[in-house]
C-alpha cells in the first residue's frame, strides 16, 4: 500500500512513531523519539526494567507541571545518564537529562 507524505504540519496525522534501540548506561533500550520534545521523559515500569538502581539518582523537580495529549503527568524527578545511539558508520554519545514519570506508559 503506497501511503502520501503528510502536509507540512501535519505529520501527527500519519500515525508513525521514531522508535529507536539506544543504550543507557551500556544497558540496551528502546526509545520513541520525540524531536518536538523540549525533555525527554520515561515511566517509572519501564525505567525499572532496564536499571534497578535508577530511584538513587533522582533529582527532586519543583514547581513544573507537565502534559501530553492534554493530560497531566506526575514527575517523580530527574537524573543525568549517558545515552549511545548506534550506528554502523559511528554511534552518537550524549549526556541527557530524563524526567521520571509515574504515569508515562513507557
Amino acid at each position: 500500500m503506497c501511503k502520501t507524505k503528510p502536509a507540512r504540519g501535519k505529520g501527527y496525522t500519519s500515525g508513525e512513531s521514531c522508535n529507536t534501540l539506544v543504550l543507557m548506561n551500556d544497558v540496551e533500550a528502546k526509545v520513541n523519539l520525540d524531536t518536538g520534545e523540549f525533555c525527554t521523559f520515561v515511566g517509572r515500569h519501564y525505567l525499572q526494567v532496564i536499571s534497578t538502581q535508577w530511584k538513587y539518582h533522582l533529582l527532586s523537580i519543583e514547581g513544573v507541571q507537565f502534559s501530553s495529549a492534554s493530560n497531566n503527568m506526575y514527575p517523580l524527578g530527574s537524573f543525568n545518564t549517558n545515552l549511545v545511539f548506534p550506528h554502523p558508520s559511528g554511534s552518537v554519545k550524549m549526556e541527557k537529562e530524563i524526567v521520571v514519570m509515574e504515569n508515562c506508559p513507557s
